[in-house]
């Protein structure tokens, strides 16, 4: 990794700059940073690997720090400062009914408004009034490229889209993306967010309950919510032979959705695909649903 010293005071004002391999942490060792450089810019010295970082988990969102679980401690709080530099720490306790709403703290600096880059995508949002996952960001490409791969442009209906976790790459790859979300904060970060990355012809946004928006038939239906079995019956008045459901649970259910399924009068084909561990012993599974 190419590198350039400048002092560490010196490293808020260069946030925005040309030079800056942004997909890398800077080094901090006392009053030097060693900020890494993209391609083809001039540097210091070559750094052969990243310094370590050993203590509480977080993510980041943007330039803000995440953390869950239970409340870190200050020694927490000054590990992750050091080694990320944010704009501020926040504490997410837990998320609010169906809403997904966080309940969060400001544990160190100043959060707020964020933008934050993935798979070439641009989400605007506030890490404290809406969730985000990253935890998720593997399954969005998988998405976007069984969509891509297809023949023809899909129709899909995205009934639990956020902020447009999995509409805008799922767009991006050719479909036409009917974008759901009950929490009017996140409709208008979702609506942001498809002008921000140009899909506004790709993406329609309805905001409300996802079960009375859903209208006609679509060829992919994404139900990224851990509730989403309870939902499957309304999703079936909406699908055909060939239409695919991607249910995501905490957990197979492979046999209760199926039976799910055959009531509504129809068979199908179910794969389930794991995304990442939820808790000890239970995983976050995504059920690919087939009709046939």
């Amino acid at each position: 990794m190419q590198v350039r010293c400048i002092p560490k005071r010196e490293l808020g004002s260069i946030a925005g700059a040309d030079w800056v391999d942004h997909s890398r942490r800077p080094y901090v060792e006392g009053d030097t940073a060693w900020v890494p450089v993209r391609p083809g810019e001039p540097f210091d010295r070559e750094i052969t690997a990243e310094p370590a970082y050993s203590g509480r988990g977080f993510y980041l969102v943007g330039d803000i720090a995440v953390v869950h679980g239970s409340c870190p401690v200050p020694d927490e709080i000054q590990r992750i400062v050091d080694f990320t530099r944010p704009r501020g720490v926040l504490w997410q306790e837990a998320l609010d009914d169906i809403t997904r709403t966080p309940r969060a703290h400001v544990v160190w600096g100043s959060c707020g408004e964020t933008r934050h880059k993935e798979s070439g995508y641009v989400y605007i949002f506030d890490p404290s009034k809406v969730m985000f996952s990253p935890g998720n960001r593997n399954e969005k490409e998988r998405i976007a490229r069984i969509v891509r791969s297809g023949s023809g442009r899909e129709r899909v209906a995205d009934m639990f889209a956020g902020i447009g976790y999995f509409s805008l790459p799922v767009a991006g790859a050719g479909a036409t993306v009917h974008a759901m979300e009950i929490n009017p904060v996140a409709c208008r970060y979702l609506e942001r967010n498809v002008q921000t990355n140009h899909l506004d012809d790709q993406i329609t946004v309805s905001e409300g309950d996802c079960r009375r928006l859903l209208d006609g038939i679509y060829d992919r239906i994404l139900m990224g919510h851990f509730d989403a079995s309870e939902m499957l019956p309304h999703a079936l008045r909406h699908v055909q032979p060939g239409s695919t459901i991607h249910l995501h649970a905490v957990g197979s259910q492979e046999d209760a959705l199926r039976a799910i399924v055959e009531g509504a009068g129809f068979s199908c084909g179910i794969h389930v695909h794991k995304v990442k561990k939820y808790r000890p012993h239970a995983w976050h599974v995504v059920h690919d649903i087939t009709i046939t």
